[in-house]
Parts: structure tokens; sequence; C-alpha cells
């Protein structure tokens, strides 16, 4: 519920186009791409995250070294996310006040 209220402000205080935005069929298959790329890094940061509480449920001796790897991959994840807001933004023509 507070996510939505949250999404629907920081959408409101974006600077949305004026007009419609066209795009090219390269400019839809660079976006694509970057979105696969995001998509993949964070799949990969959510697996290393599985895998180390996994490796720390068998392996407790481990949780000091996973802990370092559990720390890492939220800011990986935030940075993939904000990577490709960045271009889809840019793409769309779409600014923040």
């Amino acid at each position: 519920m507070l996510q939505t209220v949250i999404d629907r402000i920081v959408l409101a205080n974006m600077g949305l186009p004026s007009e419609s935005v066209t795009l090219t069929v390269t400019q839809l298959e660079e976006l694509n791409r970057k979105l696969s790329t995001m998509r993949h890094d964070i799949n990969n940061n959510l697996s290393l995250i599985v895998a180390a509480v996994e490796l720390i449920r068998h392996k407790p001796q481990m949780t000091e070294r996973m802990i370092a790897t559990l720390g890492e991959q939220p800011a990986k994840i935030v940075e993939a996310v904000t990577r490709f807001s960045t271009e889809f933004e840019q793409a769309l023509r779409i600014t923040k006040p």
C-alpha cells in the first residue's frame, strides 16, 4: 500500500513529454537489450543471495564470509535498476523536476 502511494508521487513528479515520443527499431532493440541486461544482473545478484543463505544454513562457519556477499547485493541491484531507469527515461524524454 505504502509503495503504491510512493510510486504515484514519484510518477506525478516526473516530467513527461508533452508530445508523442517516437523510437526507431534500433532504439527499441537497444532498450530491450538494456532491459535484458538489467534482468540478468538482478537475477545473478539474487542467486548469490540465495546461495549465500543456503551456504550459511549448511555451513554456519561460513557466515562471516557470506555476510559480505549478502551485504553487497542490494547496492548492485539498485545500481542495475538505476542504470536502466536512466536509459529508459532518456529514451522516452522523461525528466525529473
